[in-house]
């Protein structure tokens, strides 16, 4: 099953990781398991993206080793180094590390996206998969390596994470059996839960009221659709990634199908979230605007501004909703 990728490890002795741009918990648990995978390997392993890791993310200690691209620093490395690109399959998605990729000696990525209309990264994907972090556990399996309990406690994160804690389409036995191998290999599973979901900073829960106010229903109650603008985030004092899970809330309502959160970035920068509860492929929509994802849940970016995206965007979404 995953003899090419191990096949990729064999051709080289240095590795560079890196994960899409606005990493989470998924790029960067199954970061940790490659490293630990290589480095048990015999290999040279550097964990380097385009972002700095999330705040809400520290506790699994990557921030240890994983590194935000700097020229000066990471240049001759990365000349001398094969690429493993990991939780996405997109050139797109991977921020400054796209424009370094032929410097390496080959790029090869790990994935469980949907691959989308556009050029994609040679390598492993495995769309069938809940996460990443679960291919990544399996590939350890397969090798016979055992994670330390840090190692197998970011794959948990990263299992959880995609998979809204075990509650998306899917979630199958397949992901039990990934997250109960970390649960062997000292994962806290509670330890993940209060860290993930009950660590939100008073700044995030302003926030998620601000965006509330700004709720608005579409296509007889079936989309929901939030704002959150530069002002909200100053009004609240909220950071970009306090907005981590505001997207999910509408869908507590039963007549909600879509809801749809746009977020704009202090650069002006517009982050789209879509998320479904599984009967319309938000993964399809995103790849539309050049972002992608899952069925149940997809993202993009765009420059344009919130009122043009979303007149582009409506019709898309109301075809899908009375299909």
């Amino acid at each position: 099953m995953f003899d090419n990728i191990i096949s990729f490890i064999d051709r080289h002795k240095s590795f560079i990781l890196t994960t899409h741009d606005t990493p989470d918990a998924d790029g960067l648990g199954s970061q940790m398991v490659l490293a630990a995978i290589l480095r048990i390997s015999g290999k040279t392993v550097k964990i380097i993206n385009s972002d700095p890791v999330p705040k809400n993310l520290n506790f699994l200690i990557i921030t240890q080793e994983a590194e935000t691209w700097n020229r000066e620093k990471h240049l001759s490395f990365l000349e001398n180094s094969a690429m493993l690109v990991l939780d996405t399959s997109e050139e797109y998605h991977i921020g400054i590390m796209r424009k370094h990729l032929k410097k390496t000696k080959e790029v090869f990525t790990i994935d469980h996206h949907e691959p989308a209309l556009r050029k994609n990264i040679p390598g492993f994907i495995d769309s069938s998969a809940a996460s990443t972090a679960e291919l990544a556990v399996e590939l350890a399996c397969y090798m016979g390596i055992e994670l330390d309990p840090q190692t197998a406690t970011a794959a948990y994160a990263g299992i959880v994470y995609d998979t809204g804690f075990f509650a998306y389409p899917r979630t199958n036995l397949r992901t039990f059996r990934a997250a109960s191998k970390t649960i062997e290999w000292g994962t806290d599973p509670n330890y993940i839960y209060k860290h993930m979901m009950e660590q939100s900073s008073y700044y995030a829960v302003l926030l998620q009221k601000q965006a509330l106010t700004n709720l608005v229903f579409y296509v007889d109650k079936k989309l929901a659709v939030l704002k959150l603008s530069r002002e909200d985030f100053k009004i609240t004092g909220a950071d970009f990634e306090d907005a981590e899970n505001i997207v999910n809330i509408p869908l507590r309502a039963k007549e909600v199908e879509i809801s749809l959160l746009f977020k704009e970035k202090e650069s002006g920068e517009m982050r789209c979230s879509l998320r479904s509860k599984g009967r319309v492929n938000v993964s399809k929509i995103a790849q539309v605007f050049g972002g992608g994802g899952h069925v149940a849940a997809a993202g993009f970016k765009s420059s344009l501004r919130m009122e043009e995206i979303f007149k582009k965007l409506l019709p898309i979404i109301e075809s899908r909703l009375v299909e």
